[in-house]
């Protein structure tokens, strides 16, 4: 348990620092780097907390091996292919552009159709296969290793958790390059800027608005970080809400209806279909 709690908070911390990194740099060559450098500084501590770990079980080592370190592995991978694809692409003009894009996802193409038995077992949350995917020193080779396999720490690496790390990661990869190349179509940040709609309730009030959203997983299937989800937010009101985790922290600190925004507004819709029925 004592484990968990500093996994979480490790996992908490890389999410908040690399926010606040992607706040503070708006060009991706900058902020990439500096991702890459705090989440470096991450996966090393969190393979020291492991080397100092003994699993108790079969099922707290496949745990960690299929959910927790490549949530961990796979914002490195993503952010390593993001640098490489923003510091090769060409200067040239929009349709050129769009080729690149479109040229980098039929690499991502490729990887899903290779990988597609095991993407398939991965998806479909299938648990049969785990004790040879996601078990230390368990490995099939009537199975399909990943290729990298050979380099791995054999004390922090199974057969498989690398390729579930890639998974999230062009997962991730996918949205960004079909953005890239849908960009004329998305409506530009200077139109948002000429609404007339303001937000006019309190910041602390979008912010957990925000945040219930993105709790229940309503941005990009789920996929969407709290960061993207608020930069989003603030070009779309033309707002600024400054240090959403502080904000948060004084949310839980609340005695009474931690929710109230959110209370508020069951209240007045629940009010609204009542008055409609009469």
């Amino acid at each position: 348990m004592y484990l968990t709690k500093k996994i979480e908070q490790l996992y908490k911390d890389l999410t908040e620092n690399i926010d606040l990194i992607r706040r503070n740099k708006s060009d991706v060559l900058l902020y990439a780097e500096e991702v890459l450098m705090e989440t470096d500084a991450a996966i090393r501590k969190l393979k020291k907390y492991i080397g100092q770990h003994q699993f108790k079980d079969w099922a707290e080592e496949i745990a960690f091996f299929k959910v927790t370190k490549p949530k961990f592995v796979s914002i490195y991978i993503y952010y390593s292919k993001l640098l490489a694809i923003e510091s090769a692409k060409p200067y040239a003009d929009s349709a050129i552009l769009k080729q690149y894009y479109e040229s980098e996802r039929s690499n991502l193409l490729y990887f899903y159709h290779e990988h597609k038995e095991f993407i398939s077992y991965y998806r479909r949350k299938a648990t049969y296969l785990d004790k040879k995917y996601f078990v230390k020193y368990r490995f099939d080779f009537k199975l399909k290793l990943s290729a990298e396999f050979y380099s791995y720490d054999e004390q922090f690496s199974t057969p498989h958790d690398h390729t579930v790390s890639q998974i999230l990661a062009n997962d991730r990869l996918d949205l960004y390059l079909t953005s890239k190349i849908h960009e004329d179509q998305v409506v530009d940040k200077v139109i948002f800027q000429s609404s007339p709609l303001e937000w006019t309730a309190p910041k602390v009030a979008l912010t957990e608005l925000l945040y219930a959203l993105y709790q229940t997983r309503c941005f990009n299937a789920g996929k969407a970080e709290p960061g993207e989800i608020f930069r989003w937010a603030e070009t779309a009101l033309n707002i600024q809400l400054g240090n959403y985790h502080k904000t948060l922290a004084e949310i839980k600190l609340r005695k009474t209806d931690r929710t109230k925004f959110l209370s508020l507004l069951q209240h007045n819709m629940d009010q609204y279909l009542e008055n409609s029925d009469k």
